[in-house]
């Protein structure tokens, strides 16, 4: 399965979602990979170090590159993917290259490849893909290679009245380019149970029938500790509560894999 997390919206947790779903994927056996579309590098960093995530090469940036025919020649794919420090997880990283070469990829309209490269690795039953803010060629090249999209969400007005216009995005990429694309739901991040209005965002989201995971992932230092020790909470600290929220996330989004997976089954007989 292909998660793409996505929010046009920066700081709302994208980076932290991925690695940590991605890490406990990866924790209970499974074959995981990472693909970094924003050009900040920031999971990257989180999953490789900041020395090593300056240092890594080849990257996504050469396998864009080289589809402009910027290369020598066009290396498979699986040549640019790294294993990270953790067993099971493998990141195909981000470069700054991605912000140089963003225009020329528009502009010879390259927003298939990544795609049809991913759709031909073998072996993965977890891809997660981080995308940057906005929604500009990476973010769309994310969502079309993708077959479940998570929305974070960080409890604030202004993030709720930008829902509607993400849900919209989704229909269209799903309409012009991905018929397999589906939402598997908004999760909700940063969230202060002791607070009033993050509660009352909540539920009114509910009371309108979008498709708000179970558990609301808290807010929590832990986070910050995680980022600076390039160490997802799983690896860090398993027995934290944030651990522990986002242990019972990937068990509600592994049941949707699951799903799809014996309706693929069925659909073949």
């Amino acid at each position: 399965m292909k998660w793409v997390v996505f929010n046009q919206k920066g700081g709302v947790g994208k980076s932290t979602i991925v690695c940590n779903l991605a890490a406990i994927s990866a924790q209970r056996g499974r074959k995981t990979l990472v693909v970094d579309l924003d050009p900040q590098g920031n999971t990257t960093q989180y999953l490789l170090g900041k020395d090593a995530a300056d240092s890594v090469e080849p990257h996504l940036g050469t396998f864009f590159e080289e589809t402009l025919g910027l290369g020598l020649f066009r290396r498979d794919i699986q040549e640019m993917i790294h294993k990270t420090p953790f067993e099971n997880l493998h990141i195909l990283p981000s470069s700054p290259v991605l912000d140089a070469i963003h225009g020329k990829l528009e502009a010879k309209h390259k927003i298939m490849n990544l795609r049809s490269a991913l759709a031909k690795l073998e072996g993965y039953s977890n891809v997660f893909l981080d995308t940057p803010p906005g929604h500009g060629f990476f973010t769309l090249s994310a969502l079309i290679a993708a077959d479940r999209c998570l929305i974070p969400y960080d409890c604030d007005e202004f993030s709720r009245r930008a829902l509607y216009s993400l849900l919209e995005d989704i229909r269209e990429v799903k309409e012009d380019h991905n018929p397999d694309l589906e939402v598997g739901g908004i999760i909700v991040n940063q969230f202060q149970s002791r607070a009033l209005l993050p509660q009352q965002l909540v539920d009114e989201l509910i009371s309108e029938g979008l498709p708000i995971l179970k558990p609301f992932i808290s807010a929590s230092v832990k986070v910050r500790e995680s980022h600076h020790a390039s160490r997802p909470l799983i690896d860090l600290d398993p027995s934290h509560k944030l651990t522990k929220e986002f242990e019972e996330l990937y068990q509600v989004i592994d049941k949707t894999r699951k799903s799809a997976r014996r309706l693929s089954a069925a659909g073949t007989k």
